[in-house]
């Protein structure tokens, strides 16, 4: 497909919305950035892989372990990170790394807010991932081996953690619906038909001119 977007995925604990990802980026023949960014953003900005993953989207730490891991944010090439707080460099070093890939053409990015950081990039399309909270258990039953009553816990906590990150970092609240240009439910369509509809989404964005049309 030529002038393929990029595509951002949002997703709720539990939607499948990172297999989703996998499947489509696979689909389309394009690189796919989960964990993999985490990687790219050590290598850009030369904070430590192991910190970057301690802070994957999370809102920050305290105070005492920000003073304690700020040790170990290596000066080259990072410099311009060291005079900010640990949660601010780590944010930062990827909202770069973002902007970098988007640059270098289509791709599939996973969560960090990317679909803020790239607001103003116009090859976007900003996609959330959804299920309902039984169908979200399952999944985490499943996977995690969790009893139901850990499954929901899990599922609570990692929303909470994700929402608190990206209502502290971007203008918006996460998983409002105005965020985004296509919102799908792996619970009526399953990962497959999300998929499907994505690509659509996709092609019909590569093929609109921005030309207005008349009602």
């Amino acid at each position: 497909m030529k002038n393929q977007p990029i595509i951002t995925i949002g997703r709720q604990y539990g939607s499948g919305g990172r297999y989703v990802a996998k499947l489509l980026a696979e689909r389309l023949g394009i690189p796919y950035y989960d964990k993999e960014l985490l990687t790219e953003a050590s290598k850009d900005s030369g904070i430590c892989k192991e910190l970057l993953e301690s802070y994957d989207e999370k809102q920050g730490k305290n105070l005492l372990f920000s003073l304690i891991s700020g040790a170990q944010v290596r000066a080259e090439p990072g410099a311009m990170y060291m005079d900010m707080p640990l949660n601010h460099k780590i944010f930062l070093a990827q909202f770069d790394t973002i902007r970098r890939i988007a640059d270098e053409g289509p791709c599939v990015i996973v969560g960090r807010c990317a679909d803020y950081v790239l607001r103003d990039h116009e090859n976007v399309i900003n996609v959330f991932i959804k299920a309902g909270t039984e169908q979200r258990i399952k999944r985490i039953i499943k996977y995690n081996g969790a009893d139901p009553v850990r499954a929901e816990e899990i599922l609570r906590k990692a929303d909470k953690q994700r929402a608190s990150y990206y209502n502290y970092y971007a203008t918006g609240s996460w998983g409002d619906v105005s965020n985004y240009d296509l919102c799908v439910d792996t619970g009526t369509l399953g990962i497959e038909g999300c998929v499907d509809l994505i690509c659509k989404c996709a092609e019909v964005k590569a093929n609109f001119t921005g030309e207005k049309e008349e009602w």
